[in-house]
Order: C-alpha cells, then sequence, then structure tokens
C-alpha cells in the first residue's frame, strides 16, 4: 500500500512537473509570443532536438578526427573541447545576467544556432569545422538557459522533478540517436548523417524562434535593458569571487567541480575505451549507449523523485555521488565485459547529481538571479569540459596507454599478457583517479547545508541578516540558514 501511494505521489509530481506553467502577461496585459503560456514541454523539445542532432554525429565525428588528425586523435579532441569548455566558462556567467534581463527566448535562440552551427560545416571543411566547434563554446550554454527557464515556470516544490525531467530529455535524446547515425552512416554514408542532423538543428532553431514563449515576466526586468549589466557580471571570476562569499554556492560549485571533472573527461573517451580496451564492437557500443540512456531517463525521473521526497536534497546528491564513485572503480579496475554493463548502470544512476544540484541552488534563488546562478554552475561544467579531457589524456599517456589507434574489434577483443594493459593492475587509471576525485566531492557534500533560510522565517530576523551582508554591503545570492549544517 505504501509503495503504491508513493507512486501515486511520484506520477502526480512528475505530471505537475510536465505541464507547470505561470502566467507571464505582459505589463500592457498581450500575451509572450509563441504557442501558449511557457511550459516545461517547450524546454524539453529544443534540448531533445539540440543532443538528438549531436547524437547522430557521434560516429562521423570520430571518423572525421581520425581522418584529420591521425595519431594525434585524442590529443586534438582534447585541445578542441578544452578551448570550447573554457569559452563556456568564461561566457557562461554574463548570459545567464543577460537572460535574467532580457529574457531567456533570444539566448536559448543564440545558444542552439552557435551550437549547431557547427554541424553543416563537418564535410564541407573539416578545418573549419572544428575551428567553429571550439569557438561555440561561447555561446554552449544551453542548459544554463533552459534551467532558469524551467525556473520561471515552475513552483520551487515541482522544480526537482521539473530539472529532472530536462536532464532525462537529454539522456532520452541519446537512447538512439548514436545507434541510428551509425546504422545511416554505414548504409547511406556520412555525408546523409550530417544533412539529417543539420535540418534536425534548424528545426530546432525554427521551434525556438516561432513556437517557444518568454517565460520571464517583464515586471522582474529593469526598466532599461542597458541598466542592470555591468563588467562585475560579464567577468565570470567576479562571479567566482561571489560564490567564496556565500556557503551553499561555493559547497555545490566545489561539488561539482570534484563530480563532473572526472564524468567530463570519461564522455569524450569512453566509448572508444569499450572498443579499443574491452573489445566492444560498434552495435555493442550502440546497446550500451541505449541501456545507459534509458536507465538515465529512469533515473532522473522516478528515482530522482522518490529520493527527493525521501531523503530530501542533500542526501540525494551524496547517494547520486556514491554511484559515480562506484561506477569510475569499475571502469577503472575492471577487466570482465559484464563489468562494463555494471559500470553503465551505475553510471546512468550517478545521472541524478546535476539536476539535483541544480534544483537546491534554484530554490534558493530569488526569481531574477536564476539566470545568474545556473550560469556560474554551467561555467564550472564548461571548465571541467575544458579540463577534463586534458586530465585524462595525460593520465593515459603517463601510465603508456595508447587510444590513438583504430584497430579491429577482434584485435581489441584479442589482446594478450604481452599487451601492457593487460598487464597492469589497474585497467583504466583515469577513472581509478577520477574516483578519488569524486571521494573528495562526497566529502565536500556532506557539509552542504539541507535547508535554507528562504524557507525559515525565524531567520529573517534583521540579526542574521547583519550576518549574512557580503563584503561590500551586499547579501549573497543564496540566503543559507547558518544554524543547519
Amino acid at each position: 500500500m505504501y509503495m503504491a501511494a508513493m507512486g501515486k505521489k511520484r506520477k502526480k509530481l512528475l505530471h505537475s512537473a510536465l505541464w507547470a506553467k505561470k502566467n507571464t502577461m505582459n505589463k500592457d496585459g498581450s500575451t509572450t509570443q509563441g504557442i501558449g503560456q511557457p511550459s516545461i514541454v517547450h524546454a524539453l523539445i529544443i534540448i531533445f532536438l539540440e543532443f538528438f542532432a549531436w547524437g547522430l554525429l557521434t560516429s562521423p565525428v570520430l571518423n572525421i578526427l581520425h581522418e584529420t588528425f591521425g595519431d594525434h586523435t585524442f590529443l586534438m579532441n582534447g585541445l578542441i573541447q578544452g578551448v570550447k569548455g573554457i569559452l563556456s566558462f568564461l561566457s557562461a556567467p554574463l548570459i545567464g545576467a543577460l537572460s535574467d534581463v532580457w529574457g531567456r527566448k533570444s539566448f536559448l535562440l543564440l545558444s542552439v544556432f552557435f551550437t549547431c552551427a557547427p554541424i553543416p560545416l563537418m564535410r564541407i571543411s573539416p578545418w573549419w569545422y572544428f575551428a567553429m566547434l571550439s569557438m561555440s563554446g561561447v555561446f554552449a550554454v544551453t542548459f544554463s538557459i533552459i534551467f532558469a527557464y524551467v525556473a520561471d515556470i515552475t513552483e520551487e516544490q515541482d522544480r526537482s522533478a521539473a530539472y529532472g525531467l530536462v536532464s532525462a530529455t537529454f539522456a532520452a535524446s541519446l537512447v538512439i540517436s548514436p545507434a541510428v547515425g551509425s546504422y545511416v552512416g554505414r548504409t547511406y554514408g556520412d555525408n546523409l548523417v550530417i544533412a539529417l542532423s543539420s535540418a534536425i538543428a534548424l528545426l530546432d532553431v525554427l521551434f525556438i524562434l516561432v513556437a517557444v514563449p518568454e517565460s520571464l515576466p517583464e515586471k522582474i526586468r529593469p526598466a532599461s535593458w542597458g541598466a542592470s549589466i555591468s563588467w562585475e557580471q560579464a567577468d565570470p571570476f567576479a562571479s567566482l569571487r561571489k560564490v567564496g562569499q556565500d556557503q551553499l554556492v561555493l559547497l555545490i560549485c566545489i561539488t561539482v567541480f570534484l563530480s563532473y571533472l572526472p564524468e567530463a573527461g570519461q564522455y569524450t573517451c569512453i566509448f572508444l575505451y569499450l572498443k579499443e580496451v574491452m573489445g566492444f564492437d560498434e552495435e555493442g557500443v550502440a546497446k550500451y549507449i541505449a541501456l545507459v540512456g534509458v536507465l538515465s531517463v529512469f533515473a532522473q525521473t522516478q528515482l530522482l523523485s522518490g529520493l527527493m521526497k525521501m531523503l530530501g536534497n542533500k542526501n540525494t546528491i551524496m547517494v547520486g555521488l556514491g554511484f559515480q564513485i562506484f561506477q569510475l572503480a569499475w571502469y577503472g579496475f575492471g577487466t570482465q565485459t559484464w563489468m562494463m554493463w555494471v559500470a553503465g548502470v551505475m553510471a546512468a544512476l550517478s545521472s541524478i547529481n546535476y539536476p539535483c544540484m541544480s534544483s537546491i541552488v534554484s530554490n534558493n534563488a530569488d526569481a531574477d538571479q536564476q539566470g545568474v546562478v545556473q550560469g556560474i554552475i554551467t561555467g564550472i561544467r564548461g571548465l571541467c569540459n575544458g579540463l577534463g579531457p586534458a586530465l585524462f589524456g595525460f593520465i593515459f599517456f603517463v601510465f603508456d596507454v595508447d587510444l590513438n589507434k583504430f584497430d579491429s574489434p577482434t584485435a581489441a577483443a584479442n589482446k594478450t599478457l604481452a599487451d601492457p594493459l593487460a598487464q597492469s593492475i589497474i585497467q583504466g587509471p583515469p577513472f581509478v583517479f577520477g574516483a578519488i576525485l569524486v571521494i573528495l566531492a562526497l566529502l565536500v557534500a556532506f557539509f552542504i547545508p539541507e535547508h535554507s533560510s528562504k524557507y525559515d522565517h525565524s531567520s529573517r530576523s534583521s540579526a542574521k541578516r547583519t550576518l549574512m551582508v557580503m563584503e561590500g554591503g551586499e547579501e549573497p545570492l543564496l540566503q543559507v540558514d547558518s544554524d543547519n549544517p
């Protein structure tokens, strides 16, 4: 009876989050441009189309990387992703702050357009493609703006489930897209895959332009567009200094950095690692991606909402970090194929981390600060996207693990004990190092406050406000109750 009641509550919560919307009428009484009122459905469609388009290109990107850079494939891939990640880190706080002032729709349009702009160049000119891919990091902040969009239109009690739906949609977009791209590429060639991906990206841009309504009410925007934009908001390091003056944001950002750094490095090499080191063929890799995607959808909807209700934000983050430690350790020490499948299950379960962290920050930020705080979190992830691939590549190099070869699956499966990697106790050294970083993240997460003074009316006294005033007379972005360790 209890489990049935919990199941009904979770379904009700997900339905409420999915169709959550607020009245966003303009000052003159007119409605926002787009189809209907802003809702989570608009955000989910944007995310699905963008990442489905990129998921189709999984195999073509690997092929073009190898054809263009040869033996330096992973070195150049790390450099390209590093430049893109650093640019994302530098631009995310500014774009988040601008979206708080000018609205979400225009920046959603810019983000999706410039993030997907390199796709058609893949066959026209690989060098131009990789140059544009690096530079697209300036606008590679779709998640930041989407999460701010969701925060605008959801109530606080629905926000964690809504963020889970967004992350689950990202995972769902990768369930079949790599397999579809691989099949179309083998049957009709990579040119058709690139054309199909370009068409889907264009559809996403048109959807935002025509169908997506603005989510940010004009009443909380400044009267003048340029009034609230300053160099401090544009400076990402100023945002980081602001983070250091707020306990909750600081702890969340450290946790995000320590946990997402290995995840970013893992994402850039895991498919090739499975193929070259563990003997997976292309079909096996596609099935692996599909399994992880399906389980991620489950984790970020059913599991996340259940854990949040039973354990709260802080403990749910710690559970997710525990799953991540387990999966990285199994990737690092695993020597059998079935161990990789178990690690994949743990990777899917650990996907609850980011929506939960975004939720706890969002729930404690004011309505006109949603873009800023989400921009900070996305900026940290962007920094990790720059450092993670380089870190993993360096560790592979130090341990003399060469992934810069595209051998046949048969050759990978028939590795002998003469292979230095086969003789090593640690099969994947970067993954083990990543597990150590996530253990540190778990220790940091232990000190994250469970409750904010936003919900504790007794803590709103002037004395506590005085204690929480930052240097320069400004209050922290998030009002954290110092009595709750």
